[in-house]
């Protein structure tokens, strides 16, 4: 038996969820297909497909040996592309990124990256969950926040800074907060870490340094856009990324407070992990991402902060990385474009 055949034909079979698609897609004829199936479910000594006479769907074991057969083919495929320096990105690119910045940076500019790379398959993965790019199988990632997982590479993309915010009616209601000090009379919507439960608390920038305080909140989300949500419905106050916020800002839907002391910024970066060969289709899309922040003022990775927030930035990563940290417990501060990598 090919081994390398057959797990090319296991993929294309699932992928098309069909053993004719299969078939077609590999000038193959369908018993060909099936055969070479039943001959790989006979090797393995395990089911991979469940057939119905309507559909066909994965068993656990099958679903894990295409999460493998998907990162070996993968490595078949950079290998070889690795020794022309003129082969063009093509095959699958599994990349994962916060929601807002998904719906609102990577999407809608998603036609010029087809136009420039028409045979790599885009497989985008946006939500508040923060994936492990190993185990889940993904190429490549957009993060916010000081990175501390050494098993992956980083380059900086971009900076987001955040603003304190509330609707016109819940300022109506309550007033708008002129100093810190007057946060112990208002209410917060709080985040939560989806990973680890942990409630983020209100960060401020008080002289270059830190100052969390904990609100008076009745009301906690753990998804970025129902977050942003409950601010405009004057639920509370809010913390959400300025470039989110701008929209709602512009149109008077929120209102900024406490402008001088506005929360510390956190770097965005791409992320992927360590290869000897890097693959092409990585390579193209960190590229092609880092343009498209570079374009968008307010997530350029050279934007000036002002000074005291600059370093306390640099102050704050460099004693971060002095303290390693543990998967499960990394970043608690970290916001992504949804209030999401936590």
């Amino acid at each position: 038996m090919d081994k390398l055949q057959a797990m090319q034909v296991f993929i294309r079979v699932v992928d098309t969820n069909s053993f004719s698609g299969a078939a077609d897609a590999m000038h193959m004829t369908r018993s060909s297909v099936t055969t070479i199936i039943q001959g790989l479910e006979a090797y393995l000594k395990v089911r991979l497909l469940n057939r119905t006479t309507r559909r066909i769907s994965l068993t656990p074991d099958g679903a894990a040996y295409y999460e493998r057969c998907s990162r070996i083919l993968a490595e078949v495929a950079d290998s070889e592309s690795s020794f022309s320096r003129t082969a063009f990105p093509r095959g699958k690119l599994k990349v994962d990124m916060p929601g807002s910045i998904g719906r609102l940076i990577v999407v809608p500019a998603l036609d010029d990256f087809h136009s420039r790379y028409p045979e790599i398959d885009l497989m985008l993965g946006v939500g508040d969950r923060a994936v492990d790019l190993v185990q889940d199988s993904v190429d490549c990632a957009i993060r916010i926040g000081p990175m501390q997982d050494s098993t992956l590479v980083a380059r900086r993309i971009g900076v987001s800074e955040f603003v304190t915010a509330a609707s016109p009616e819940y300022l109506a209601r309550n007033g708008a907060p002129s100093s810190l000090e007057d946060l112990e009379a208002h209410t917060a919507v709080n985040y939560f870490s989806s990973r680890n439960g942990r409630i983020v608390e209100m960060d401020f920038v008080v002289d270059g340094k830190p100052v969390e305080i904990r609100m008076r909140s009745k009301l906690a989300a753990n998804d970025g856009d129902a977050y942003l949500q409950c601010g405009l419905r004057g639920l509370g106050l809010v913390q959400v990324p300025h470039f989110l916020a701008l929209p709602h800002l512009e149109s008077g839907s929120l209102v900024e407070v406490l402008e001088k002391w506005r929360p510390s910024p956190f770097p965005i970066s791409a992320v992927y992990p360590q290869n000897r060969h890097l693959s092409p289709q990585v390579r193209v899309f960190v590229e092609w991402v880092a343009e498209l922040f570079e374009n968008c003022q307010l997530l350029r990775a050279d934007n000036v902060l002002p000074t005291g927030i600059a370093k306390y930035v640099k102050h704050r990563q460099s004693s971060r990385a002095a303290r390693p940290v543990p998967e499960s417990a990394r970043a608690p501060k970290a916001r992504d474009g949804t209030m999401a990598q936590m």
